[in-house]
């Protein structure tokens, strides 16, 4: 019997020996991650477009063709609006999806997703690498064949934490919150190309590694605005930690990072100048100081539980003081003010305390408390408090929890591991439920409001969800609810006319968007797109077949707003339907020529230019818009339909050839084709188009059955 029990403990031993010698293999750890990371967030590869996602990818103009890489960089994010996110590496990201899926979100998803996990990748190798020095003395001790070096299971516990946790939903499962994981992605990258030139010994290579190190941090830059948090934690590690490098060489690098931020504003001074909206907030010190507090026991409460995620979070709420009931249905907020003295005090108080893992935590809060304070309210953003705000704090906080962990008992570390991928499944379960909530519009709204995030712009988007499906009903009522909530906000009064034009109360909807239109010049500097209600205005008189009432308003918009598209546009169609070809190109014209990247004024132009008789500046102006567009082909059926009245069939069958690779699974594509090709006398080469017309809806009716 002893035998067998030995035998079976030997077994036991080989085995452990096993597990553990693999496990100490990076790939593998990096592995773990990428599947634990990927996983996760599965759910959210079934969303839809939700919120921004509608321009940023559906509308957005830049990312639909190679052509516009450069010009994405003369750009803001968002031109309609006043916020001044600069991020072109955002713009581009969404650029190579287009490429790669076209319209299937589920790339955009995919992508997304890969950011997220590749940073948390890198987070670990960083890590390993920066944990190296600062536990050196636990490191010397951790010796023997089946142990860990400390910094490997510091840095492998971070990572998988900081992966999954639910608090980065809004970065990863909502697309148009990639900035976040890009600027993670490359500055994480940046600095471990800094730490591999260090160790190569010839110095072209060296060099070439420095200027890719450089480089990927003006992409971090580019991506989004703080990532110059990451260029002030790399030179604090650089100064505090860091004792190998001579101190003229890190003046040096810090000459190096200067450059590259200097480069950064030159890039974003291409973009120009952009005014804020609105007033500043012109809170006093004392107020900003309890914001302050309360930004922080809201953030070490969603780090610590995650159990109340939502968009729309806030620490602020003037109508608390406006009634003791008030008061009290916010009281809530107060208790986040200790929240935030509690944090504050542990960070002190661990910080101080002496032990092996001091440096750890002085690592970890440093990091925490340089990528906290731009978002603490201590400078005015569009809101007090943000998840996604702790894309990058979240990783000091987490190392500082790891920093108090290094200094617990040695019999209680294999404990405090096991709790530490406990905590890993858990958080890891709460972030796939997350991710459930950015399915579609609807989902996401609901979700928001039910989590205590009724704000004015999800009631919007609910209410736009309502009138998308035909319930203009309960669109009004939430609408109005909207409007009780902030009776100035132009797209809650335009959007409520809307749905009254659709239930037929036409005399109210007709007042509310004259009243829009005459209020719009005296709030255009405080919101954006007020000129909507003009368009809205038009667009009803056109309905009442008072195209010449429609004209004049759009004329007098568009003294006030010169250079906006839909207005334009839907000018120059009013005068198109009636004829006025000549006005509807002097219209058109002078845009396109300034706006040499819009798809769809240079389509504008080739339609003028086709109906006027002008065929050959017809077709270069379309040739033009298919550039800017590489998955449409309105622009290639217009040049073969044109090419095919002037009997250039050649012509016409290599345009629409185009029209079939960039949608090859559209009948109506190999219909256009197929009569070219007849015409052409190719018969045979017609009937394999028109066999594959019946091929495709053969294929869409049986998926429609299923």
């Amino acid at each position: 019997m002893s035998d067998k029990i030995q035998v079976e403990v030997g077994a036991t031993r080989r085995t452990r020996g096993w597990l553990v010698s693999h496990l100490r293999k990076d790939w593998l750890r990096c592995l773990l991650l990428g599947i634990t990371g990927f996983v996760v967030r599965i759910p959210a590869l079934q969303g839809q477009f939700v919120w921004d996602d509608d321009y940023l990818i559906r509308t957005n103009p830049f990312i639909k063709s190679p052509l516009l890489i450069l010009e994405v960089f003369r750009h803001y994010l968002f031109p309609d609006s006043f916020s001044a996110h600069y991020r072109p590496v955002q713009n581009i990201s969404y650029m190579a999806d287009y490429l790669l899926w076209n319209s299937n979100f589920y790339g955009f998803h995919l992508s997304s997703i890969l950011f997220h996990v590749g940073s948390g990748i890198f987070l670990y190798l960083l890590l390993q690498r920066l944990f190296q020095p600062v536990l050196k003395r636990l490191a010397q001790k951790a010796t023997g064949p089946d142990a860990w070096s400390h910094s490997s299971i510091c840095s492998l516990l971070v990572s998988l934490l900081w992966v999954v946790h639910p608090v980065h939903s809004a970065a990863v499962d909502y697309v148009s919150g990639r900035a976040d994981s890009l600027a993670f992605f490359f500055g994480c990258g940046g600095w471990l190309l800094f730490l591999k030139a260090r160790e190569l010994k010839g110095r072209l290579a060296r060099s070439i590694i420095f200027c890719l190190a450089g480089f990927s941090a003006l992409l971090a830059l580019c991506s989004r605005e703080s990532a110059v948090i990451w260029l002030v934690i790399f030179l604090f590690y650089l100064f505090a930690f860091d004792r190998l490098m001579k101190t003229w060489r890190k003046w040096t690098v810090v000459g190096a990072c200067l450059l590259i931020f200097a480069a950064y504003l030159g890039l974003r001074d291409l973009s120009g100048a952009r005014l804020a909206a609105g007033p500043p907030s012109d809170w006093p010190p004392s107020l900003r100081a309890v914001l302050m507090l309360r930004a922080l026991g809201d953030y070490g409460r969603l780090m610590l539980f995650p159990s109340n995620l939502h968009m729309e979070r806030t620490v602020f709420n003037p109508a608390a003081f406006n009634s003791e009931k008030t008061r009290r249905e916010w009281i809530e907020l107060e208790y986040l003010s200790i929240a935030g003295l509690i944090v504050t005090a542990a960070l002190v108080f661990f910080t101080l305390r002496r032990g092996e893992g001091q440096r750890v935590r002085i690592f970890g809060a440093a990091w925490f408390i340089v990528a906290y304070l731009p978002v603490s309210n201590l400078i005015d953003l569009n809101a007090t408090v943000a998840e996604h705000w702790l894309y990058l704090p979240s990783v000091g906080f987490l190392i500082f929890i790891a920093g108090c962990a290094v200094d617990l008992p040695a019999r209680w570390r294999r404990a405090g591991v096991a709790f530490a991928l406990a905590a890993v499944v858990g958080l890891g379960v709460r972030s796939t439920i997350r991710s459930g909530d950015w399915i579609s519009n609807e989902t996401f709204a609901r979700q928001t409001i039910a989590s205590g995030g009724a704000s004015i712009r999800i009631i919007l988007l609910l209410a736009q969800v309502y009138s998308n499906r035909g319930d203009y009903t309960g669109a009004e009522n939430l609408l109005r609810k909207a409007l009780q909530l902030c009776p100035d906000y132009p797209s809650a009064r335009n959007n409520l006319a809307d749905a009254l034009v659709h239930e037929g109360k036409q005399k109210e909807a007709e007042t509310l968007f004259a009243d829009a239109t005459k209020a719009a010049h005296g709030i255009m500097n405080e919101y954006p797109r007020t000129w909507i209600a003009a368009l809205n205005l038009a667009h009803l008189r056109h309905t009442e077949q008072d195209d010449a009432g429609a004209i004049a308003v759009l004329e007098k918009a568009r003294q006030d707003y010169p250079d906006t598209w839909e207005l334009i546009s839907s000018e120059s169609e009013l005068l198109r339907e009636t004829n006025k070809i000549d006005a509807s190109l002097d219209l058109i014209r002078p845009f396109a020529q300034a706006n040499w990247w819009h798809h769809g004024a240079w389509m504008a132009l080739g339609r003028l230019f086709a109906q006027k008789g002008d065929v050959e500046a017809a077709a270069s102006a379309l040739r033009h818009a298919s550039w800017l567009d590489i998955g449409e082909t309105d622009a290639l059926n217009l040049i073969a339909l044109v090419r095919m009245r002037q009997n250039r069939l050649e012509d016409a069958c290599r345009a629409q050839r185009r029209a079939v690779a960039r949608q090859p699974d559209q009948p109506r594509q190999y219909l256009l084709l197929s009569d070219i090709l007849d015409k052409m006398g190719r018969g045979d080469e017609a009937r394999a188009a028109l066999a594959e017309v019946s091929r495709l809806r053969t294929l869409a009716d049986s998926k429609a059955i299923n």
